[in-house]
Order: C-alpha cells, then sequence, then structure tokens
C-alpha cells in the first residue's frame, strides 16, 4: 500500500495521487511494483526500500549522495491463541531525499495515524529533519506506553498466581519476558542509531532540531532502564510463582492424603467385621453400632490429630 500527503499552505495535511516536492511518501508492505514505482520516480537505491520490509533488519543510518536511510525497531501489540498479549519490534525505515520523505514498514503503526491525523503540533511534511525527529519521540514514547501495559498486566497475573495451580499464567509471564528482551534489544539500537545522529552530523539540523533529539534521547534511556528493570523484576517473579504453584500443588496433595487416610479407617474395621471368621462380639446383637462407634471414633482422633498438626 502506499499513501501520498502533504501539508498545504494552510498548515493543514492532505492526501495526494503523485508524488511532488515536500511530500511525504508512506508504504506499508508494498509490492514490488509500488517499490519499483517509488525508486525509479525518486532515483532511490532499491536496497533503501526493502531492507525494512526484512523483520529481522538491524536498526542503523546511513547515507548514500545526498539520501539519508535511517532504521530503528518501531514496538507492536500483538495477541497469540488465548488472547494473551504479546508485544514485538518491526523495523520501521525513514528515507530523506533532498525532495520527499519517505516511511517503509511492513505493518500499519498508529504511530502514523497520529501524525495522518493532525495530532502532532508542528508538524509539516516538507520539514523532513524535525519529521524524522518527531516519529523517533513517539516511537520511544510508543515504548513507555507499552511497558506501562506490560507492567499492568504483569500485577493482574500476580494476583491470579497466588491461588493458581495452572502453567497458563506462566506462559503469560513467558510471552512478557520475551517481549522485554525484545524492547530492551531494540531501544539500544534504536539508541545507536539516535547518538550517531547526533555526532556525524548526517542530517542538517537547527537548534530546535537538536533539542528535540535531546529530548528523544532521553525519553529512549527512560524506556531502556524501564525495561531492564521490568525484566529483571518478572525474571524474579517467574521463579518465585513457580515454586508457588509447586507449593500449591503440594498443600493440596497433602489435604488429599489426609482426607484418604481418614476414609480409609471406617472401610477398615468394616473389612475386619466383613471377614467370614468368628469375631469378637459377632452373636451380641449391637455389634453393627460398635463397628460403626469405632469408625466414628478412629476418623475423629484422627482429623483432630491432622488438624492440630495443619495438614490441612
Amino acid at each position: 500500500m502506499i499513501r501520498i500527503f502533504f501539508t498545504n499552505n494552510d498548515g493543514q495535511l492532505e492526501e495526494r495521487t503523485e508524488i511532488c516536492n515536500g511530500c511525504w511518501v508512506h508504504l506499508v508492505s508494498p509490492t514490488e511494483n509500488e517499490i519499483l514505482r517509488v525508486a525509479e520516480h525518486l532515483q532511490l537505491p532499491l536496497n533503501f526500500l526493502k531492507d525494512p520490509l526484512d523483520e529481522e533488519e538491524r536498526s542503523r543510518i546511513e547515507k548514500e549522495d545526498q539520501i539519508v536511510l535511517i532504521i530503528v525497531n518501531i514496538p507492536v501489540y500483538l495477541t497469540d491463541d488465548q488472547d494473551s498479549p504479546i508485544f514485538d519490534t518491526l523495523p520501521l525505515g525513514m528515507i530523506i531525499t533532498p525532495e520527499t520523505f519517505i516511511t517503509v514498514s511492513l505493518k500499519d503503526h498508529p504511530i502514523f495515524h497520529e501524525f495522518m491525523e493532525n495530532r502532532i503540533k508542528q508538524f509539516f511534511t516538507f520539514k523532513k529533519t524535525r519529521f524524522s525527529l518527531q516519529i523517533l519521540y513517539q516511537i520511544a514514547t510508543h515504548y513507555l506506553r507499552y511497558l506501562k501495559l506490560i507492567y499492568k498486566r504483569t500485577n493482574e497475573i500476580e494476583r491470579e498466581l497466588h491461588q493458581s495451580m495452572k502453567n497458563q499464567e506462566l506462559y503469560t509471564l513467558l510471552n512478557l519476558e520475551k517481549s522485554l528482551v525484545y524492547f530492551a534489544t531494540s531501544l539500544k539500537s534504536n539508541n545507536i542509531v539516535m547518538q550517531k545522529m547526533m555526532r556525524n552530523g548526517l542530517l542538517k539540523m537547527y537548534e530546535d532540531d537538536q533539542d528535540l533529539l535531546e529530548d528523544v534521547i532521553i525519553e529512549n534511556q527512560q524506556a531502556i532502564e524501564m525495561a531492564e528493570t521490568h525484566s529483571a523484576v518478572l525474571s524474579g517473579m517467574m521463579d518465585a510463582f513457580a515454586s508457588v504453584i509447586s507449593n500449591n500443588l503440594n498443600i493440596v496433595m497433602k489435604f488429599l492424603a489426609s482426607f484418604t487416610i481418614i476414609l480409609s479407617l471406617p472401610t477398615m474395621v468394616a473389612s475386619f467385621y466383613g471377614m467370614n471368621v468368628p469375631i469378637p462380639f459377632q452373636t451380641y446383637p449391637f455389634s453393627f453400632w460398635i463397628a460403626i462407634l469405632i469408625s466414628a471414633f478412629l476418623s475423629t482422633a484422627t482429623a483432630v490429630i491432622f488438624w492440630k498438626r495443619r495438614f490441612f
């Protein structure tokens, strides 16, 4: 899919059908024909458009002639077959040419819609350097937002695990831990790209752009620290609650074993009095009730002993 946007003279974003100077070309999972069309029209290297479509592509920044390619990882929210949340990352390519600004990604993302709906202040498609920094800032903000969701979901699972004997909650925690590892790795890679942007001067920046880049780096660093902290806490929590689940199962097994012993005593007494051999009181008219009383006494005494020893 290819969409083209342009900020008009009134500062409003409008969608166009043809590529023009100062426009934003947005590519989402583009076809081969769309890639060739954009590459030929803007004289772009094909690898600049195809590299961001590789899920394993690393974050980097490079420049060829007057064209700059920035690849960073953006967070995405997914769900598994049990509707449990999964957070992953995907590469996003930003290509800055003297005439246009191009974004390339495998999937659509809420970040783009915030720009399309003009919800970002001081956003203009022809201010390409500032546009790229604004995208980086929104990426860092979304990382922080998703990290808060992970923290909230972790607390919910923690409450469920207090009484749980199932593995589903641990599987969910494992998914969240994997998400945090992906986040931390991607954030560190993004941070390297931003540090290069700050040092190498690959993009022409004004003073306001420098300030914005510094804000982006600060937000990104905060997200890195939060991801590492949550990952460490979650790792310890998984070990602790694996022991809790095992302990809960032991408590149940102990209760069932105690209950089985209590129920086995009347069965034992009845077995003795059910033998086809001479037994005491077999001619006594109340022998049945004697067997019942003996069974009740033994079961009650055993239950009291177990209760005092806190077997259940």
